[in-house]
């Protein structure tokens, strides 16, 4: 997205979002990806908050990711303002399929992802414990859809979750965040 060259950076080795920018966007791959397993770690930042979103589609009516891409929440559970709702913690399928915060590692300490799609069913590992498995498109899926934000509003309900493919992103939410030892293998 435009932007990202002030805003994200290498450090040492760590794919980091500079916190002294503000606006920067969010990083996506140049490819897309539809069968794939996605592996790496992430760190946050104290009341901290940012994503992995997959299956994000580009163009006008994709002005944000976050339109088309479902999220694996990135997130400080304890200090972060978006912490209220199970489903928004870290390492949940953001809004739709929560995380046992247990399996997340606090603020300041790395945890370790891993994100599977094959022809469209997804799984969600991190710290080792599965926390999502659901097939995009099914009646279990349409109805957490439709039971959460991205059912309302014209933006969402046209979009969201309907992509079986699509680019990777790392969301700037405005917060200092780290990630490494990232690696997409295609299925």
């Amino acid at each position: 997205k435009e932007g990202t060259d002030d805003c994200w950076r290498v450090e040492d080795g760590l794919l980091t979002l500079n916190h002294e920018y503000k606006g920067g966007g969010d990083l996506v791959t140049n490819k897309v990806y539809e069968n794939y397993i996605l592996n790496l770690e992430w760190k946050i930042s104290r009341a901290g908050n940012s994503g992995i979103l997959i299956n994000v589609q580009e163009g006008s009516q994709f002005p944000k990711t976050y339109i088309s891409g479902p999220e694996m929440q990135v997130l400080d559970n304890k200090d972060a303002s978006d912490n209220k709702k199970d489903t928004h913690l870290a390492g949940s399928l953001y809004d739709l399929v929560s995380c046992n915060p247990e399996f997340v590692h606090p603020a300041g300490e790395w945890n370790k992802v891993k994100i599977r799609q094959k022809d469209g069913h997804l799984t969600f590992w991190i710290n080792t414990h599965e926390v999502v498995d659901i097939q995009i498109g099914s009646p279990e899926w349409n109805n957490l859809v439709a039971n959460s934000k991205f059912g309302h509003g014209e933006k969402y309900t046209k979009y969201f979750g309907k992509f079986l493919k699509g680019h990777i992103a790392l969301q700037d939410h405005g917060h200092r965040v780290w990630f490494r030892n990232i690696q997409i293998r295609e299925l």
